[in-house]
């Protein structure tokens, strides 16, 4: 029905009806994409990751796992899924948190993008929660620690996607993450594309 290349370090935003499909694709591959969704008539309700986590009994997301709302209702079920362990801890990079990190400055991420989409709907920084990381790796020791640059090499490769199955009439908002500093989009930020099918 819709398909949008979004360019490296660029947001995506769009409503998805119930029973459509979004469809993520990573063309180049080890390319990071921010995720967050909410009820599209009422965004007060939207994605909840400890709902999500106890549902799935893991942190890493794929194929079978529905994505609760903070009234634990579905959003969207992953239905098709061609990477695997997806990161739901790390959250999404700002430019704050660069210049925590990093220790560089006015290097804005997925946080300003999420903003940005938001803005059109009405919606401010009160609405971001911590959000999903497609084809992103954030490996936890079983010690409980993370890497050293939480981010680790992505494993998906030029092609890999995610289709999510709407739930409910969702809003669906996407960064396509321009992080440079870190290991997770490989230094080198890439295109995707999204589509919505009936």
């Amino acid at each position: 029905m819709s398909s949008e290349i979004v360019p490296p370090g660029k947001p995506w935003s769009g409503i998805v009806e119930k029973g459509q499909r979004l469809r993520i694709i990573d063309l180049e591959g080890r390319q990071g994409v921010d995720f967050l969704c909410y009820n599209a008539d009422r965004t007060e309700e939207r994605y909840h990751a400890p709902n999500t986590l106890k549902a799935a009994g893991t942190l890493a997301l794929t194929e079978g796992h529905v994505l609760f709302s903070d009234e634990a209702r579905p959003i969207f079920t992953l239905v098709a899924d061609t990477c695997g362990g997806h990161d739901t801890i790390g959250g999404c990079c700002s430019a704050p948190s660069n210049a925590m990190l990093y220790g560089v400055h006015a290097c804005p991420g997925c946080r300003e993008n999420f903003l940005r989409a938001l803005a059109a709907y009405g919606m401010d920084r009160r609405d971001i929660v911590p959000n999903i990381n497609f084809f992103c790796n954030v490996p936890v020791g079983v010690d409980g620690k993370l890497a050293q640059t939480v981010f680790v090499e992505s494993r998906s490769k030029a092609g890999d996607r995610v289709e999510l199955r709407a739930e409910m009439r969702a809003l669906a908002v996407i960064s396509n993450c321009p992080q440079v500093n870190n290991p997770c989009n490989d230094g080198n930020p890439s295109p995707i594309r999204v589509e919505i099918q009936a």
